[in-house]
């Protein structure tokens, strides 16, 4: 039988406290945020962007994701994307209205009030949420459905994170929009920050609720991990700008016009050819006025026209009141930010017709141009009869070259002459006109 010693046992308890005296466990490792920026409309891929960014924070186990947001609005499909993404996430999601003169606007006020904590920085402003149609102008009845559809979604968003859902259906029906302070006081927003950091301080501790329950966030001296759009995002968010659309476009008539013009150059061709793909892919997101389209297109063919039509400019004027008419129309929309500037909109139609004009008289120039090589160089020559020449035989000396020719008329040797055809290696020639 082995018999059992509580010695050795009552000596380790003894010792324990040492252990961990000179022993300390290492401290551990610091909670990490994940942060993005989002600066600019919402669009689908800023809705992308924050959809991968929410997957991220979840695979990571980070504390949690914090957006920086600075928006005039956006996509309503986009921004409800966006709000969903945020909804179903495991992570606690931060969005802070930053950096200072920043605003949450229109589609930015449903991402903020979603976010399970709302902040914003001192010297920036949230609201004006009303539903404006990208595609123009609605009707009473389809602006009533908006606007009750948006006032409804909003509510729900404000109720689930425990703000002012009635400040929030005013933002909707009414336009209203309030300052950071006014903003807390209403419980709009959580807290009003100076900083990132100071922010992330401020709300260790607060207890929230994600799609994986109840969490306490736990957010101080966290380690901030910052993530970009990639090459790919930021090209594409790029093309998504009316004004960038616009001039994409014209690059694209610009290049496949001097292609057709000059046959083989190549290289136009192609940088057209990718300017109107990256244009129409624009403008899959932007509300496209195919009236004004036409009327760009109408002015480009003016412009053409006035090279060969006699006009005395009056088809180069027409060319411009349908290049900056067409270009105005272009996206229909009584957003700012979805249409094409009118500082952009004026230089572009004068360029444009300087450009079109100068090239196709260039061309038609050089088309109209007498060749000066080859056998059609040979017409309007003078050369001397080297022989009799009648309307089967004879031959000619122009250019220091022997030439087979006829004539309708009897043409003595010695005799100057003038070639008026080459048919092959024979030419057909008539007498120089005296005087």
């Amino acid at each position: 039988m082995v018999r059992f010693s509580y010695f050795p046992a009552l000596i380790f308890l003894l010792f324990l406290p040492l252990i961990f005296l000179f022993f300390p466990a290492s401290p551990a490792l610091s909670a990490e945020v994940l942060h993005i920026t989002v600066a600019g409309v919402i669009n689908p891929v800023s809705a992308e962007f924050i959809g991968k960014a929410v997957k991220e924070a979840e695979e990571t186990n980070a504390a949690a994701l914090l957006i920086e947001l600075d928006t005039p609005g956006g996509l309503d499909t986009s921004m409800r994307s966006i709000v969903k993404d945020i909804g179903a996430s495991r992570v606690p999601v931060i969005v802070f209205v930053s950096p200072r003169g920043a605003r949450a606007a229109s589609a930015g006020v449903f991402i903020t009030m979603s976010a399970h904590v709302a902040a914003m920085a001192p010297g920036t402003n949230i609201g004006a949420a009303h539903p404006v149609s990208v595609g123009g102008k609605m009707d009473n009845v389809t602006s009533e459905k908006a606007t009750n559809d948006a006032a409804a979604y909003i509510k729900t968003i404000a109720k689930q994170s425990g703000r002012n859902a009635k400040w929030a259906e005013d933002s909707v029906r009414n336009s209203v929009s309030v300052t950071e302070s006014e903003a807390l006081k209403l419980n709009v927003v959580d807290i009003v920050a100076d900083d990132v950091p100071s922010l992330l301080d401020e709300i260790d501790g607060r207890k929230v609720t994600t799609a994986a329950g109840n969490m306490t966030l736990k957010t101080a001296n966290a380690r901030m991990t910052k993530r970009e759009m990639g090459f790919r995002s930021k090209v594409l968010d790029l093309i998504s700008n009316p004004n960038v659309a616009y001039i994409l476009m014209l690059l694209g008539f610009y290049g496949l016009f001097f292609e057709l013009t000059n046959p083989g150059v190549v290289a136009p061709g192609v940088i057209g050819a990718i300017c109107l793909i990256l244009a129409f892919y624009s403008f899959q997101t932007l509300p496209v006025n195919y009236a004004g389209m036409l009327l760009i297109l109408v002015g480009i063919i003016l412009f053409i026209l006035e090279v060969k039509v006699t006009s005395y400019g009056m088809l180069t004027v027409g060319g411009v009141f349908c290049l900056v008419l067409g270009s105005m129309m272009l996206f229909d929309s009584p957003l700012p930010f979805f249409k094409v500037s009118l500082s952009l909109i004026l230089p572009t139609a004068i360029i444009t017709a300087l450009f079109f004009m100068l090239t196709f008289r260039l061309a038609y120039k050089a088309y109209k141009t007498k060749p000066v090589t080859g056998q059609e160089g040979l017409v309007g020559l003078e050369g001397t009869a080297k022989t009799n020449i009648t309307a089967h035989d004879g031959m000619i000396m122009v250019h220091g070259e022997l030439w087979s020719a006829y004539s309708d008329e009897r043409i003595a040797k010695d005799e100057s002459v003038i070639i008026t055809e080459v048919k092959g290696l024979k030419v057909k020639v008539r007498k120089t006109p005296i005087g």
